[in-house]
């Protein structure tokens, strides 16, 4: 998974930031439990003597097994005490050591060399809270398409936009379903207000789900910024090359609302090219139909996406304005 080096770090932020409050709260609540049952205390120290004593008796050269065996015995008998002592009083058996929001890897996001479960949930969260920041992501389902909003009259294809609208909300889920870094390209086409964001959103849900990395922007945003980057304008840019080029998923939005000139006509051809040769899937969204792009665009860039793109073309009136 292409997950950004800021990604990581952010999520092993969190995981230290777990360990910390995990340790500070198990020496307040042990200095609590210490000063109010004093026979912890004492029971602590002999475990601690016992141990140490089982130590220099695995360096003897001549230990004595059965001395083993009986400091092992005492150690086991001590600690059952204390489990009593702790139950007696409200505490858990575990109330003098750290209790982590993840015991298998005990928030280190590791464990037996591999990714912890918890540190994949936190990267995928970290997905989900950066789309949400500039996107209505929980509110772009698949169960929240709803296909109503599409007329139910035939067309002259005989097919109704409802039909067609039903067919391709069907695609996207499998889509979505199988997604994997070498999925197919799309490209939705189709008037204002007929779903183009909420699918393409849809399907990055599922994608993130599945433990993939989403770049979404309107081709607007994410060509000024990568605009700016290479003219060094701002460091304060929410995209950046390196993230739009390498994302497993990259959703262009809007694609004919950005600024036009030789530069973004240039960065355009770039992620379109560069990704289609990395074999990584892009989803373009438009209201421009193929005749609208190629009068717009270079052909280098509309023969690239007309020939490597599946294209679903949704048709209706603005549902926001029937809504």
């Amino acid at each position: 998974m292409a997950y950004t080096s800021k990604a990581y770090q952010k999520a092993i932020n969190i995981l230290e930031r777990r360990r910390e409050t995990a340790t500070l709260d198990a020496n307040i609540r042990k200095a609590e439990i210490l000063n109010k049952l004093p026979e912890i205390d004492e029971i602590q120290s002999k475990l601690s003597a016992i141990g140490i004593s089982i130590s220099k008796c695995f360096f003897d050269k001549e230990h004595n097994e059965a001395e083993i065996k009986k400091l092992e015995a005492a150690s086991l008998a001590l600690q059952r005490k204390r489990e009593e002592i702790l139950n007696a009083n409200g505490y858990s058996m575990d109330a003098l050591s750290e209790q982590y929001i993840c015991p298998i890897c005990k928030d280190t996001g590791y464990f037996n060399n591999r990714m912890c479960s918890c540190h994949k949930e936190i990267l995928k969260e970290n997905e989900r809270n950066n789309l949400r920041n500039i996107a209505p992501l929980d509110e772009c389902t698949f169960e929240a398409f709803d296909v109503r909003y599409y007329p139910e009259t035939a067309m002259d294809n005989g097919v109704s936009p409802r039909e067609k609208a039903e067919k391709i909300l069907e695609n996207c889920r499998i889509y979505a379903q199988k997604f994997n870094e070498h999925s197919p390209n799309l490209i939705f086409m189709g008037k204002t207000g007929l779903g183009k964001t909420h699918l393409s959103l849809a399907i990055a849900n599922v994608a993130i789900n599945r433990g993939y990395s989403v770049v979404y922007g309107t081709s607007q945003n994410i060509l000024s910024d990568l605009q700016n980057e290479n003219f060094g304008r701002t460091d304060k840019n929410l995209y950046n090359e390196f993230d739009v080029l390498n994302t497993d998923l990259l959703i262009l939005d809007d694609l004919g609302t950005e600024f036009k000139n030789s530069y973004s006509l240039a960065c355009l051809y770039n992620i379109v090219n560069t990704r289609l040769l990395k074999k990584k899937p892009t989803i373009i969204s438009t209201n421009y139909d193929y005749n609208q792009l190629n009068d717009v665009y270079d052909m280098r860039i509309t023969s690239r996406i007309a020939g490597e793109y599946s294209t679903l073309v949704l048709e209706g009136n603005d549902i926001r304005y029937i809504k």
